[in-house]
């Protein structure tokens, strides 16, 4: 599909506009459960893609982590490792989150997060301004996380573009990769002031081959 001329840009957003798990809260979780923090981290990680990807919820997620460190799956030990874990993942940037709002006002905003659906479901509680933006996909409730191309092609379905008109932001090399096979343009993200410059250049390039009769943003 060829470009529309709108002008969207799709944001990660941990390591972009929230920031990346709270230092220590592997070693917290660890405790809780009296294993090494090298061990249980592991089974953390190993466990994660189907909970993130909406496959499984946050019991089966965590059953699967407690059994592969030999442990009882109780729902008392579940339900304070969940709540731990999603606060170990609420922090956000302030500085980002405010010129992410800024944006609205020169192009559609959206956001592709890989993010568990009760982790989103708390997000969207304690951050409303994600309300505001035009598209937010969460990989727990899409059904698939980043660097499927799925996950690109659900935003461009939902929002009714082509790839061609998506900027998209990470901070992960791999999935900004992804997001280019998939047609759109894409940015690793290192900091505020670079992804603002490369946007304030991206947006006049885009305008400038707009086609005729086409509305701005």
């Amino acid at each position: 599909m060829p470009p529309t001329g709108r002008n969207i840009v799709l944001f990660d957003l941990f390591g972009v506009i929230a920031r990346h798990q709270r230092p220590g809260a592997l070693d917290e979780m660890a405790a809780r459960c009296h294993a090494p923090t090298d061990t249980f981290t592991t089974a953390y990680w190993d466990c994660r893609p189907p909970y993130d990807a909406g496959r499984q919820s946050a019991p089966q997620y965590w059953t699967a982590v407690l059994r592969r460190l030999s442990l009882p799956a109780d729902a008392g030990t579940i339900e304070e490792l969940r709540l731990t874990d999603i606060d170990s993942w609420s922090r956000i940037d302030d500085r980002m989150v405010a010129y992410v709002h800024s944006l609205r006002d020169i192009a559609e905003v959206a956001l592709l997060s890989n993010i568990p659906s009760d982790h989103a479901d708390a997000f969207l509680t304690a951050q409303p301004w994600l309300r505001d933006l035009h598209h937010v996909a969460f990989s727990g409730k899409i059904g698939v996380a980043k660097p499927s191309p799925a996950a690109f092609h659900h935003c461009v379905v939902a929002m009714r573009a082509a790839p061609a008109d998506f900027l998209f932001v990470d901070d992960r090399e791999a999935n900004v990769r992804a997001a280019r096979a998939t047609g759109m343009n894409g940015h690793v993200f290192t900091d505020r002031d670079e992804v603002a410059s490369v946007i304030e250049h991206w947006l006049p390039a885009r305008r400038s081959t707009r086609p005729t009769g086409s509305p701005p943003c």
